[in-house]
């Protein structure tokens, strides 16, 4: 039998990102497009416990902090703030590593009220990595002095994801974030995001490839959502996981030889 993803050990995961989990119970990421109010949040949800510094090996900034719900303990790990994760910048890389690799327990998405269209993109992308996904509708003071309506129950019965409307620099809607991150992260809550829907003949290719890469990579990573950055030729995605492999292994290699995906095969 060649070896595969599964056959040769997990990714490593938290440690890479110096996010281990000994201290807490559960690990948080928080993503979001720039000005958002992403920071208020985090400010909020951690107060003073919190330190920076840079990612592992990049000059990206980095923020964590802690904050304790019902006598457990959450690490909050601030990502850049991006508009995509399809690593075409050092802080879109970040973020993709992370939310892929380290697997945090929930991923809480913040989005601007006032500007939804534009935010969602990324909010997308994200519940296409992981199911783990709290949709944070912050800013929503300011939508509604610009007469802008968020529905976020409809919002969330259209992503499957929790939904949460927010003012985070009055506090308004964060004990209930607070809520629904717990719920997700423990698992009592399972978020099933709706997939999205591409063209006819994308649809064809995903499935025929995305079985040939779930039996190499296994669930820990999404295989539908790694059939897509294949067929998109994210080579810089493919190097990423050779880095993240256990012991050095340097690519996943099938019936003894390396799988090259270069050319979707």
């Amino acid at each position: 039998m060649g070896l595969t993803y599964q056959s040769t050990g997990q990714l490593t995961t938290r440690e890479m990102f110096d996010a281990k989990s000994d201290n807490c119970d559960y690990i948080i990421a928080l993503a979001g497009n720039p000005n958002t109010g992403k920071s208020t949040v985090f400010n909020a949800l951690t107060g003073l416990r919190q330190h920076t510094g840079n990612w592992p090996g990049k000059t990206v900034q980095r923020a964590e902090g802690n904050y304790i719900y019902k006598s457990h303990r959450y690490r909050l790990i601030d990502l850049p703030g991006t508009y995509s994760l399809l690593s075409n910048s050092a802080d879109e890389e970040v973020a993709r590593d992370f939310i892929c690799f380290a697997r945090p327990d929930a991923t809480i998405v913040v989005l601007d009220a006032t500007c939804l269209e534009r935010n969602l993109n990324l909010a997308l992308q994200v519940m296409e990595i992981t199911n783990k996904v709290v949709v944070c509708v912050n800013l929503i003071d300011e939508a509604r002095r610009k007469k802008i309506q968020v529905d976020a129950a409809k919002l969330s019965e259209r992503l499957g994801v929790p939904v949460v409307s927010t003012a985070a620099r009055s506090n308004e809607g964060l004990p209930r974030l607070i809520e629904l991150v717990s719920d997700v992260a423990s698992k009592r809550v399972c978020p099933k995001p709706q997939p999205v829907s591409y063209s006819k003949d994308l649809e064809e290719a995903i499935a025929r490839l995305e079985p040939r890469v779930r039996d190499v990579i296994g669930k820990d990573i999404n295989p539908r959502w790694l059939t897509l950055r294949l067929l998109d030729g994210d080579t810089r995605l493919l190097q990423a996981i050779e880095n993240h492999l256990n012991a050095g292994r340097t690519a996943p290699v099938v019936h003894g030889r390396r799988r090259d995906y270069s050319n979707g095969a």
